[in-house]
């Protein structure tokens, strides 16, 4: 498999397309001659924004996380595709000792690692059967430290980190990519109603990482300030451990 991919008038798909982060990856996409970016979202009426931007280069496509049949039915529709961001999720304010924990927990879950399952499982076979492509999973700095009034959001992250690992692995047989990404505070309504503000970088700097990652056969992003520090202190760990080849034999 070629260990650089570039997304020059490739088909993209970006779950949670509609602001943020997501929003970003699809403006730097197009911007860097991506011929097409299906913008998931769980109501299409929000991607018209981007529409109105960049015409028919974005097709808006209904996409919950959540919800496995509407994975599938996106997958359905979007079988052109050679790149699959999934960038959508969600985050609670949780304290661990509390009950509502559990709920937290629960939903957290439901999206950013069941919905990471239903977007490989849908998506894999389409990238398969295009050429390979990649695969892109945002999973945050949170995936490698729980932080206070997040607990169950780390958790949730770092369970999909591990699950991103495993599909690393996987997919490569059948010459996917696969990238994780982990950001810090990034300027979004997400940073916004975590107390972020006053930290947070703008979320091109994701974007823009995810295109080198790609570009350069890399299997983690480090986008921002914070990042970057996680990645220079996990450096060591992430090569010699996470992406170790310890097959038997």
């Amino acid at each position: 498999m070629s260990t650089n991919y570039d997304i020059t008038n490739k088909v993209a798909l970006v779950t949670g397309a509609n602001r943020g982060i997501g929003k970003a990856i699809v403006e730097t996409f197009i911007e860097k001659g991506a011929a097409k970016v299906y913008a998931a979202v769980r109501k299409v009426e929000s991607a018209q924004p981007l529409v109105d931007q960049y015409g028919d280069k974005v097709v808006p496509i209904q996409l919950d996380l959540a919800d496995g049949a509407s994975v599938k039915a996106a997958a359905a529709v979007a079988t052109d595709v050679h790149v699959v961001v999934n960038n959508g999720g969600v985050l609670y304010a949780s304290n661990v000792l509390e009950e509502a924990a559990f709920e937290t927990m629960q939903k957290e879950t439901e999206v950013n690692v069941y919905g990471l399952m239903r977007v490989a499982q849908a998506f894999a076979p389409i990238l398969k059967a295009n050429g390979g492509g990649a695969l892109v999973q945002l999973n945050s700095v949170a995936s490698l430290k729980s932080f206070g009034g997040f607990i169950t959001y780390a958790a949730s992250k770092a369970t999909s980190y591990s699950i991103t690992q495993a599909l690393r692995d996987e997919l490569k047989q059948q010459g996917t990519h696969v990238v994780s990404v982990h950001p810090g505070p990034i300027a979004t309504d997400m940073g916004k109603d975590a107390g972020l503000e006053e930290i947070a970088e703008p979320p091109s700097l994701v974007s823009e990482s995810i295109v080198e990652a790609l570009a350069n056969g890399s299997f983690h992003a480090f986008p921002d300030t914070m990042a970057k520090q996680f990645g220079g202190a996990y450096q060591s760990f992430a090569e010699n451990v996470v992406e170790a080849d310890f097959s038997e034999g």
